[in-house]
């Protein structure tokens, strides 16, 4: 296989803001929006696409951030958080970022607020089918999904180029995800993501 190209952070959030577009346009759901634009590129830009994706996905594995998402979702596992990492992506790059600096920033966003109130939980906010577009693009063109994950291992294990450094992973420890505390204490949620505290627990 050739060397995967790389893709910076800048190209990486027009390919998401172009799969909202797209989704709006033409009444598709984002993820199915995100395949399309995916499956038009090579598989090596496919591969460059996961590396970054789990890049983005991975720096929002915090403490904080899973406390707004056991807010919003009445309660959080891990693969949960893995989806939930997945809707913050799919909100784009301006409402990503603001959860990044503070995860209590959501409390502003239409669908958190929403979802507030509703019965289900918002799969835009805990999407799971973002997680896995890039092999769904990549089976679209070799008609076989195993081969992704063939590929994506041996991008995986080849030596990255010297003048370029390894994207970041999931923290190796729990201090690397900031201070851990309990979810089930209102009174500390409350303290740490107010705004988000008074949608989801009631205001005091």
């Amino acid at each position: 296989m050739a060397q995967c190209p790389a893709m910076d952070t800048d190209h990486f959030w027009t390919v998401i803001e172009s799969a909202r577009s797209s989704a709006e346009s033409n009444g598709k759901t984002f993820a199915d929006a995100l395949v399309d634009r995916l499956a038009a590129f090579s598989r090596e830009e496919i591969l460059a696409y996961q590396e970054r994706f789990d890049e983005v996905h991975d720096a929002l594995y915090r403490w904080d951030v899973w406390a707004a998402a056991y807010l919003i979702g009445g309660g959080c596992s891990d693969d949960s958080f893995m989806d939930f990492r997945a809707g913050l992506i799919a909100l784009g790059r301006d409402w990503y970022e603001r959860a990044a600096a503070s995860p209590d920033a959501l409390a502003a966003h239409p669908a958190v607020r929403a979802a507030a109130t509703a019965t289900d939980r918002d799969d835009r906010l805990f999407y799971e089918d973002v997680n896995y577009a890039a092999g769904d693009a990549f089976s679209r063109l070799t008609g076989d999904r195993e081969d992704f994950y063939e590929a994506w291992d041996q991008h995986r294990s080849a030596p990255a180029p010297s003048d370029e450094t390894e994207p970041e992973t999931e923290p190796e420890s729990e201090s690397d995800m900031g201070e851990d505390f309990d979810f089930d204490d209102a009174g500390e949620m409350r303290r740490r993501l107010p705004a988000l505290a008074d949608l989801y627990l009631g205001k005091v």
